[in-house]
Order: structure tokens, then C-alpha cells, then sequence
């Protein structure tokens, strides 16, 4: 129903503007004519003809447009003989008008056989004209009024190198028909009443001229609007488009209804913002993936994105007992256990300025400083530990776990080869932590520190901290002086 409102529209629109131009163009020719030529042109039998054959031409072309776009008005998905039939209906049409034009001028040489050979020169020479710039008229107006038709028809085209028409060409005839012509005529009028041609003695120019000088302007105006806007419009969606782009809506796409230039310019703007779509999805995976701070890092940096050995705070939080929550759940519980335990862990660790390394299965590792400088990443790691501890011991739907945080030097860059690798963190404090989140599981605030962490911190972290006893972690050989949080905070 939408479908065939909206060529109803359409089919009125043309239908009116056909009629008003051919209505103008049958009064305009026989009026030159008649002042050019005299009594010897046939008025009212010559304005009938022209009217009545316009009209029926107006009938004409209005019953092929509703034919040739039966689909459309159905709301029906066109196929590939009807799409190219679309495109090309307004030069058919404009062909046909011609051609209706080209019948009303033998009709008029018919009816003035007697009348001599300058005025069927004259006859022949006006109504060749009337017929090209009518029949162009009626290309530009259905260029306009057919763009929600072509926007189907041209849907899936990729290669318009078949249907192209130039964009220079269409503003160059429509100067040529509107204004030159007219120029033209003008100028052919003076000349010839000065030397005599084909107008016969005593004839006045005055009114003819001042006729085809209204000519120049109004066809003119409408003519040069018509072609103005076949350009001026898609730019301006084009334009709006990529203000769009340029706020993040990547979803925006410009409807592809012209052949010429502009189609590739309207086919080239989907296919550079599904690029930029695509891009951005890839990235915004890539951010997921390594984290945002690392995506972004390492496209700034590109492939000199190597890696450097800095000062960080790291934080290890493993789960407890995952094993045998393995054993006894279903695979997607374990999942869903999981991704809920985690989803906790990276809004804390994003909060306090941190980001996720990796994830190993039931545990996670997590950095500060690195790969961006931190104002103070030991207390940062260390608040971000303590703010775990209690949202995760606040829920009791969550499982036993162990944090572990250390802070020292480490390298933090890419570890692979050219084609594949990763960026990570290696050094004696990511190894600490591991450790040290092990031992919490056994503690009763399931969260453990290097007294040395704490002592880099600042005095407003350090007051939430007690040390404890010296312990020798596994695989290390010095003992490590643990700290443990005092419940201050």
C-alpha cells in the first residue's frame, strides 16, 4: 500500500509537469510562428494539433511509466530485466516525447504545405527544437522523480561503467537547449530580418524576440533547476552522510539512483563507510581482545610497537576450586560462572586505571603502568585488589578465589614472531603474584601483598596494609614479607 501511494505520487507529479511543459511549448511555438510568418500559419488548427497531440502524448508516456513500473507500485522485488528497464526508462520516455514532436511538426508541414518554403522552414527548424528540448525536459524531471525507483533498481550495482552518462554532458545540453537555443534564435531573428531570410518583408521581430528571450528565462530557470538539483541532492546526502560517519553511525549508507558520476560517487561513499564499519568492528574486537589501552597504543605506534622494561603493579587473582567445579558442572555453567566472577574483576581493574593482560582459564592477570604510565600504579594495583576483595566476598554466588599483588620491574611488549604475537608482561613480579594469589586461598582475606608493594605506595594505601611473616614462595629463593589488608579500608 506504501509502495503504490508513493507512485502515485509520482505518476501525478510527472503527469503535471509533462502537461505544463507541453502546454507551454505548444503556445510558445505557434505564437513565433504566427508572429514570425504572419496569417500564412494556421493558428487555431496548428494549437489544436499541438494541444491534442501533447495531451496524448501526456497519456502515452504516463500508461509506459505505469507499465514498465507495475513492480514498484506492487511492492515487488524487481528482477534483473527490470531493474535494467528502470534505469533506463527516462531516456526511453524522453525519446518517445520527442518523437510525439516530431509527428505534431509533419502534421504542421502537412497542414502548411501551401504556405511556402520559408515558412515550413521555419516550421521544421522550431518544432526540431521543441522536440529535443522537451523531450530532454522530460529526462531531467523523471531523473528527479524516479530516484526512490532507481534506489531499488541500482541497489546491487557495483559497475555502472554499462549505464554511465556523464554529468557534464547533461549540464551542457541543458545550457544549450535553454539558453543557447533561445540565444541563438534570438540572433537568428535579427539577422534575418535585416537580410530578409525566411521572414517575409514587413514582419516584426519585436514580439518574437521578446517571446523567446521569456523563453530563455523560464525554460531556462527550470531546465538549469532540474539539472542543479540532480547534482546538488546526492551531494548534499553524500555530505549529510558523512557528518554521520564523523559522529560513529556507520550504519548510514546514501541510496545509489544516478548512472553518471554521481552514481560512483554515491557507490564509492557505502563502500568506504562499510570499510570504516568493518575497520571499526575489527578494532573494537582488537580493544577486547588485548584491551583498550593496548589497541590503542599499538595502533599509534604500529609496527615499532615492540616493548619496553618499566616499573608496574601486578595483580593476580586465580580462582579456587575450579577444578572441581569442572568435574561436577556442565561446561556452559562453568562459562557462565566465570564470565560472571570476571565480569566483576575487569570493571574493577579498569576503574583503578589497570587492564587485563590475559586471561589463563580460572585466573586472570592484570597490569598497572604499562603499557600506559600511571600517576601512582603501586597504590593503584593495591586499591584495585582491595576493591575486588570485597565486591566478589560481598556476593555469595561467587566461588573461593586468591589475589596476589606485587610491583617491580618488568617488560611489557610484544612476545612472538613477525606474522603472530602477543603483547604481555614477563619479569620476577608477574611470577611473585602468581605465587602469592596461590597462598591467599589459604588466608582468611583471600588477598595477599609483597611488603615491598606496600612500601612504594603511597602513605594513604600503605594505612590499609599490615605485614605479616616471611614466606619462601615456590620456586623463588627469597622469602617474600607478606602484607595483608587491616580491614581500615
Amino acid at each position: 500500500m506504501e509502495s503504490d501511494r508513493g507512485f502515485g505520487l509520482i505518476w501525478i507529479r510527472y503527469l503535471f509537469g509533462v502537461l505544463y511543459t507541453n502546454f507551454v511549448a505548444s503556445v510558445e511555438v505557434i505564437l513565433i510562428l504566427r508572429m514570425v510568418a504572419g496569417s500564412r500559419v494556421h493558428v487555431f488548427a496548428a494549437l489544436v494539433i499541438s494541444l491534442a497531440t501533447a495531451i496524448a502524448s501526456c497519456a502515452l508516456t504516463a500508461a509506459k511509466l505505469s507499465s514498465a513500473l507495475a513492480w514498484y507500485r506492487r511492492g515487488q522485488t524487481p528482477t534483473a530485466e527490470q531493474r535494467a528497464s528502470a534505469s533506463m526508462l527516462p531516456f526511453r520516455l524522453a525519446r518517445v516525447q520527442g518523437a510525439v514532436w516530431a509527428a505534431v511538426g509533419v502534421s504542421l508541414l502537412a497542414l502548411h504545405y501551401d504556405a511556402g518554403g520559408q515558412v515550413l522552414s521555419l516550421i521544421g527548424i522550431c518544432m526540431a527544437v521543441v522536440a529535443v528540448a522537451t523531450g530532454f525536459m522530460n529526462f531531467l524531471l523523471l531523473q528527479r522523480l524516479l530516484r526512490p525507483v532507481f534506489g531499488i533498481a541500482l541497489a546491487d550495482v557495483t559497475d555502472l561503467r554499462r549505464r554511465r552518462h556523464r554529468v557534464g554532458v547533461r549540464l551542457l545540453v541543458t545550457w544549450g537547449l535553454y539558453s543557447a537555443i533561445p540565444l541563438a534564435g534570438i540572433t537568428a531573428l535579427v539577422l534575418a530580418s535585416q537580410f530578409r531570410w525566411l521572414i517575409p518583408s514587413g514582419a516584426t521581430t519585436t514580439t518574437p524576440v521578446l517571446i523567446l528571450a521569456g523563453v530563455g528565462i523560464v525554460a531556462g530557470l527550470r531546465g538549469m533547476t532540474l539539472a542543479a538539483r540532480s547534482v546538488a541532492d546526492p551531494l548534499r546526502e553524500v555530505t549529510d552522510g558523512m557528518g554521520h560517519v564523523g559522529a560513529g553511525r556507520y550504519e548510514v549508507r546514501t541510496p545509489v539512483y544516478d548512472s553518471s558520476e554521481i552514481g560512483y560517487l554515491q557507490i564509492g561513499f557505502n563502500e568506504m563507510v562499510a570499510g570504516l564499519a568493518e575497520r571499526e568492528q575489527l578494532r573494537d574486537l582488537f580493544g577486547r581482545h588485548v584491551g583498550r589501552d593496548v589497541a590503542q597504543h599499538a595502533l599509534q605506534q604500529g609496527q615499532d610497537f615492540t616493548g619496553r622494561v618499566c616499573e608496574a603493579g601486578v595483580v593476580f587473582i586465580d580462582l579456587a576450586g575450579s577444578t572441581a567445579l569442572a568435574a561436577t558442572s556442565s561446561p556452559d555453567h562453568v562459562a557462565a560462572v566465570l564470565n560472571a566472577f570476571f565480569r566483576i574483576v575487569v570493571g574493577i581493574i579498569g576503574e583503578y586505571g589497570g587492564y587485563i593482560n590475559k586471561f589463563e582459564g580460572d585466573a586472570a592477570l592484570a597490569i598497572f603502568g604499562a603499557p600506559l604510565t600511571l600517576g601512582d600504579p603501586c597504590a593503584q594495583a593495591l586499591g584495585a585488589a582491595r576493591a575486588m576483595r570485597e565486591a566478589l566476598t560481598a556476593d555469595r554466588d561467587m566461588p573461593d578465589f586468591g589475589i596476589g599483588v606485587t610491583y617491580g620491574r618488568v617488560f611489557a611488549g610484544n612476545i612472538g614472531a613477525e606474522d603472530r604475537y602477543e603483547y604481555t608482561v614477563i619479569g620476577d613480579p608477574v611470577n611473585e603474584a602468581a605465587r602469592l594469589s596461590d597462598l591467599a586461598k589459604s588466608k582468611a582475606g583471600r588477598l595477599l601483598a609483597s611488603a615491598v608493594t606496600v612500601s612504594r605506595s603511597g602513605p594513604d594505601e600503605a594505612t590499609c596494609w599490615l605485614t605479616g611473616e616471611d614466606v619462601l614462595l615456590r620456586g623463588r629463593h627469597q622469602p617474600t614479607t607478606l602484607a595483608e589488608p587491616n580491614g581500615i579500608a
